[in-house]
């Protein structure tokens, strides 16, 4: 074994030999990958082997279609047969809720390539002869869908990864991670050392015990997973003999259940409701080529349904059933992607789709490694989507609910209670006592809508429960004031000496002088975005030097860490710190605030004195506070930051206070609902690292010309003259029932030339609006667009000014 490499891929299941191909297939090829068994020995050998390119997320779909069409290239290139077999199959709807899901995956097909076609029931049942198309109200058809040789996909990864130049050692077992003083890493094994640039976590099933010789207890669990094999069946013979092909993939959503073919008979698996999480703390070393005991009791209720649904299985025998551990996350999507604060440490873990993203994960992190950059969006794969609130006892809490509900419908308007609540803020009961209905961002309750007693959301792709009350919201804003809180957002402070230089390199916009505050766009080297903030100048250096304050999207706090760390200087000029819990924040909108916060406060509030994005420090009745004169809503407000411990000291001053302008609360519904009034984006909807700042509309707020050279200038600059390829473009909707929630396609004269990135019902102008993305050429074309929805096409047509306040006069006066 050799004593050096750039890279450890550590893991020989289908993860890690995906990311050691991809490594040399990109010219890295002094690259090492460590088995502790033989390659396939956790979860992949006992894989069911199906594979598919239907994702809720779009981005993760990309790379799954990807995946699938990298095995042809890899069996040529090894000589290692996959054992593809691309059947196609049938996504199959028992339900009119399930159908309109349906077509919102099909809809998504159109603007990602993936060939799908919404069918009857009699039609699925002629192409997959063993369902009863009398239990269902419709399908849709995948012709990309299809099952391989789990086996001899992973082997095929390896040897084409070897003859690229990369080395595999089976047999040896990592016992412990050490980072040098030089920043190198010593991966200590039963056969020696070896010291390495970098170092992957591709784990698997042993994925934590990885992580935990480092220090890091990442948020994954295995859970125990059952499929069966019948015996032969004649049904599937006379298909096979009738057709000459097998019988196609089938995903039955409402019985929780996927079908495939398994020579002469058919696989059949479940993610059952009374799941069962194994080896909860840790996982043995010496589990290797082992299935579990089976638990047929477990999973009765859902073959019931199968053999209703499949009636020809009440013919037949079952001749195995295989129950073998897979490693989840809690959400499902994998964890992917660089560690904030250890540099050279990467992870591919919790891939529970292995031959479905495999594939994506090796060249979106190999690109990482090498670019700098993963080449494609995969926020929803990114491990610094959960901080440290992502504990043990959450991950199981979460797992478990994820594994029972991996084939139900997550409605745009359900909020999953597992879990929960675990972070609150101090007037959480205040809140809850006033009717809030709770969401969850980065693990933190933010309040949705505020429902009247014996009101609650009902689950639907269509207008709810909670219209009329978000209606109300909008008009106590809109008409007089009201009060949100936006603790959910992150806090940062940064400090320093070196503060306002660091800042004038790592972001887009001009630094706003004391006192004033500023929106700040965030670049990447290749002019991508990869933040938004608001920024503003506290002031007149202390003993910590300059005093800046940061606000962004409350989601992306560890993803922006992650970032603002790898490019701190090494003097210990700047310091960065995010606040998190240590700072929560109440909101006051519409046309009476300043007369609320005059009430509170003995600052001159007044236009003249406090302007539009002015910044200062005061007291909101005895609380101090940090208060900006800006609102996400577009209207005249003010953004409150106080220390937790006085939080509900500023929240009773401020509604006591407001009562009688006839303030209200707020939640983030109707403030969605407000912001798309003014064509206001969104991190993660709206700004993500695949867009440029012309693109997303926020090139204004970049100084080009400004002297700092900051990252992805050259870039920024080569967008702005070139162009770009895109614009972001707000739309108002004939929508009937429904509102858009993100990824519906966007239709321009009879083809689909873009998509949807959010959107809903803005209550004050009563319209549905969209936004999204089309391409520059056709942004500005007055007619002839058109916004799919629940199967359904709708004129829209694009809104150039902001339906509310066009003129900034609410805003501004």
């Amino acid at each position: 074994m050799k004593s050096h490499a750039k890279v450890v891929v550590i893991g020989g299941g289908v993860v890690g030999c995906s990311v050691l191909f991809h490594l040399a297939r990109h010219g890295w090829t002094d690259i090492l990958l460590l088995e502790r068994d033989e390659l396939t020995s956790g979860s992949t050998w006992h894989a069911a082997g199906g594979m598919h390119t239907i994702n809720g997320d779009p981005n993760v779909a990309k790379l799954q279609k990807y995946t699938i069409s990298l095995y042809k290239e890899i069996e040529e290139l090894s000589g290692q047969a996959t054992g593809v077999h691309l059947t196609g199959g049938v996504l199959l709807a028992a339900t009119e809720a399930r159908l309109d899901w349906l077509r919102g995956v099909v809809a998504k097909g159109r603007y990602l390539g993936i060939d799908l076609e919404e069918i009857s029931p009699d039609e699925a049942a002629e192409l997959m002869p063993l369902l009863d198309p009398k239990q269902f109200v419709g399908a849709v058809r995948n012709k990309e869908d299809g099952h391989l040789d789990p086996s001899g996909v992973t082997h095929a990864y390896a040897k084409a990864a070897r003859k690229l130049g990369a080395e595999v050692e089976r047999f040896t077992k990592v016992e412990s991670i050490v980072r040098r003083p030089d920043g190198l890493w010593r991966v200590i094994t039963n056969k020696g050392e070896v010291v390495a640039e970098h170092v992957v976590n591709a784990g698997g099933l042993w994925a934590r015990e990885v992580g935990r010789m480092i220090g890091l207890e990442l948020p994954v669990l295995a859970m125990e997973h059952m499929y069966l094999i019948t015996e032969d069946m004649p049904e599937v013979a006379a298909w096979n003999q009738k057709t000459g092909t097998e019988i196609i993939h089938a995903v039955d959503f409402d019985g929780e259940l996927y079908l495939r073919q398994e020579r002469g008979g058919m696989l059949m698996g479940t993610y059952e409701k009374a799941n069962k999480p194994w080896s909860e703390f840790s996982t043995p070393w010496n589990f290797g080529h082992e299935l579990l005991e089976p638990d047929i009791d477990r999973i009765a209720p859902s073959l019931e349904v199968g053999f209703r649904h499949f009636p020809a299985f009440q013919n037949t025998g079952i001749k195995q059933i295989i129950n073998g551990p897979f490693t989840f996350a809690p959400d499902g999507n994998p964890l992917v992607g660089p560690v904030r604060g250890l540099p050279g440490f990467w992870v591919a873990c919790g891939v529970m789709a292995g031959f479905s993203q495999g594939g994506g994960v090796g060249l979106a992190l190999a690109n990482w490694m090498i670019e700098g950059d993963p080449g494609a969006d995969i926020w929803a794969m990114d491990v610094s989507r959960y901080g440290d609130w992502a504990t043990m006892a959450y991950t199981n809490a979460k797992v478990r609910e994820n594994y029972s509900r991996r084939f139900s419908i997550r409605f745009p308007n359900e909020e999953l209670p597992a879990g929960r609540p675990l972070k609150t803020t101090p007037v959480y009961d205040l809140l809850s006592a006033k009717g809030a209905q709770w969401g969850v961002a980065y693990g933190l309750e933010v309040p949705l809508w505020y429902a009247p007693e014996g009101v609650k959301d009902e689950f639907s792709w269509r207008r709810s429960s909670d219209f009329q009350h978000v209606a109300k919201e909008v008009k106590t804003v809109r008409t007089r004031v009201g009060l949100s809180e936006i603790s959910s957002f992150a806090k940062y402070r940064v400090t320093g000496e070196g503060a306002a230089g660091w800042l004038d390199r790592l972001l887009a916009c001009k630094l706003p002088k004391p006192g004033r505050m500023t929106l700040a766009p965030m670049l990447k080297e290749d002019g991508r975005l990869i933040g938004d903030f608001s920024l503003a100048n506290l002031g007149s250096p202390n003993s910590n030097g300059e005093d800046w304050f940061l606000a962004g999207s409350g989601i992306a706090e560890e993803y922006h860490m992650r970032w603002f760390e790898a490019h701190l200087p090494q003097d210990g000029s700047v310091r960065i710190e995010a606040l998190g819990a240590k700072l929560t924040g109440l909101s006051i909108a519409g046309p009476k605030a300043r007369d609320v916060l005059a009430r509170v406060t003995r600052a001159d509030v007044s236009n003249a004195a406090f302007p539009f994005m002015a910044t200062a420090k005061m007291d909101v009745g005895m609380a101090p506070c940090l208060v900006g004169r800006v609102s996400y809503t577009g209207d005249l407000g003010y953004e409150i930051w106080v220390a937790p411990e006085y939080q509900r000291a500023a929240y009773q001053t401020l509604m006591a206070a407001g009562e009688e302008f006839g303030i209200g609360l707020f939640g983030s519904r109707a403030l969605n609902a407000l912001r798309l009034e003014k064509n206001y984006g969104s991190w993660a909807r709206e700004y993500r690292p695949i867009y440029g700042p012309l693109e997303a509309g926020l090139d204004r707020f970049v100084a080009y010309g400004k002297e700092a050279d900051f990252i992805g200038k050259e870039a920024a600059v080569a967008e702005r003259q070139q162009g770009g390829k895109l614009r972001l473009r707000a739309f108002v909707v004939d929508a009937a029932d429904a509102d858009v929630i993100g990824d519906e396609p966007i239709w321009f004269d009879g083809a689909v030339r873009g998509w949807v990135t959010s959107g809903g019902y803005a209550h004050h102008s009563e319209t549905s609006v969209a936004m999204g993305y089309v391409p520059k050429e056709i942004a500005d074309e007055a007619d002839g667009f058109q916004i799919e929805l629940l199967g359904k096409r709708f004129p829209a047509r694009v809104q150039p000014t902001p339906l509310f306040d066009a003129n900034l006069e609410r805003m501004r006066g």
